[in-house]
């Protein structure tokens, strides 16, 4: 009773404060984003589990049952920046309440879904409401946080957006060992509600809205094609989908592309944030993300096979070898976050992209019988290195922006994670196809690669910081 009526005390008030929430009022506002952005990122691998059995009881081929993941992922990215826009101007707390909704509500609907067609729409409807949640998040943070500490509202954000994402397969595992497919779906409806409730409690309002944005249906359509050709064409790569159809959705992507950035440069507030990314410590921040999660999905998608195809261990030592990594992340982040308010982000992030690309090119080393032990240090490493890049890199891009884009600089943090992560998995594919067996050794060497390159451009944002200065 005592917490409740601390909470009404400090949740009487939804007006945007200038620098911060009260303590009390902070705390619940970072749980309703913490529980929102868990069941969005979780919702994006929690069903690749399930898939077998879904597209039995559903009487759907494998080939199909994919479409139950990619309608989602597919939703959100090309839905990301408009969403984010939408924020700028009508409200982040609007759009993320809106998003939560109809989360709850399509959740739901996977649930009573008796189809394939039925369940991969009511997926394409669900990925729209997690788009909405990511979309806007680190923004809602900047106004939660007070300016000074708000490199600890970042780590909360990204300890959240890694451990959800690393635990996806656990849980769906936890959860379908003791109920039905459909409970994958379910369990959102009671934990969205209670988020909803917060939401509506707590969530402050922009300080600022960008009232002279219009928003651009033509651009939003032309977002839209390009994000979901680039997809398209990623997967269809992948997948070793007909040469032809995937040089079409290529050069198709290359028209839209170019009408689509000509129309943004010639728009005061462009729905594609091309004025954020004139700025230059902004662009090296974006480049840097982009990197790490193409590196971190690299590592992430083909380590399993050399664990279980080459050294023979089976599902669940390999889902504990993996768990190191998630758990040095959600050691590092925090620390990260409090180190940005004393030592430069371009340093922290230099720092922790070159323990980043030692961890996966040690991984790459090892020798031919490893022991758990060898496995597992290599992973801490790996972990603890992007924990420690995390969280002062996204502080850095969502503070460059001015306050009345943060929504725009929200919307590509998520649009750069979603960016890497399909890169990295398409990249995974190829060096399977080229180098067969020798495949995961081929990705970690490409994921250190790219990590080293982050780690250079991080560094280097110390001197455009001093020089802006």
């Amino acid at each position: 009773m005592m917490i409740f009526t601390l909470f009404s005390k400090y949740t009487m008030s939804l007006s945007s404060p200038q620098d911060g929430l009260p303590v009390a009022q902070r705390y619940w506002a970072i749980l309703t984003i913490a529980l929102g952005i868990t069941m969005a990122v979780l919702d994006g691998a929690i069903a690749n589990v399930a898939l077998p059995t879904i597209a039995r009881e559903l009487n759907a081929s494998p080939a199909e049952s994919v479409w139950i993941v990619n309608a989602y992922q597919i939703a959100i990215i090309v839905s990301l920046l408009s969403l984010s826009f939408l924020g700028d101007m009508l409200g982040y707390r609007r759009v993320y309440q809106a998003g939560l909704a109809l989360f709850i509500a399509t959740s739901l609907f996977c649930a009573l879904s008796t189809s394939l067609n039925m369940l991969t729409f009511a997926r394409v409807l669900q990925g729209f409401g997690g788009a909405a949640l990511m979309s806007v998040n680190t923004a809602l943070i900047r106004i939660i946080y007070p300016q000074r500490y708000l490199g600890r509202g970042m780590a909360i954000n990204s300890l959240i957006v890694a451990v959800s994402t690393a635990a996806g397969p656990t849980v769906a595992a936890a959860i379908l060992s003791v109920a039905s497919w459909k409970w994958l779906f379910l369990i959102n409806v009671p934990l969205g509600a209670i988020a909803l409730w917060l939401a509506l409690r707590t969530l402050p309002d922009n300080p600022q809205k960008a009232t002279a944005q219009k928003f651009d249906i033509p651009s939003a359509i032309m977002n839209a094609l390009f994000f979901g050709l680039l997809i398209s064409a990623l997967s269809g790569f992948a997948q070793g989908q007909n040469g032809w159809l995937v040089l079409a959705e290529l050069l198709a992507l290359l028209v839209v592309g170019l009408f689509f950035i000509r129309r943004q440069l010639n728009m005061a507030v462009p729905l594609l944030p091309v004025d954020l990314l004139r700025i230059p410590i902004f662009s090296l921040s974006m480049g840097t993300s982009v990197c790490s999660f193409c590196a971190q999905m690299l590592a992430m998608v083909s380590l399993p096979f050399f664990l279980q195809n080459v050294l023979g261990r089976d599902e669940v030592t390999t889902g504990l070898l993996l768990t190191p990594w998630p758990l040095a992340t959600m050691v590092f982040a925090p620390i990260a976050g409090r180190l940005i308010e004393r030592v430069h982000a371009g340093l922290l992030g230099g720092i922790g992209l070159a323990m980043f690309a030692a961890g996966l090119f040690l991984l790459a080393l090892l020798p031919a019988q490893p022991g758990d032990g060898d496995i597992i240090w290599r992973m801490m490493l790996c972990g603890a290195g992007f924990g420690l890049f995390q969280s002062p890199n996204n502080h850095t891009i969502i503070t460059s922006a001015p306050r009345h884009r943060s929504g725009g600089a929200s919307g590509m943090l998520g649009t750069a994670r979603l960016l890497g992560q399909s890169v990295g998995a398409a990249l995974v594919a190829l060096m399977f196809n080229l180098f067969d067996q020798s495949g995961t050794h081929a990705s970690l060497l490409l994921a250190g690669g790219f990590s080293t390159v982050a780690a250079i451009v991080s560094l280097s944002r110390m001197t455009h910081s001093r020089a802006a200065a």
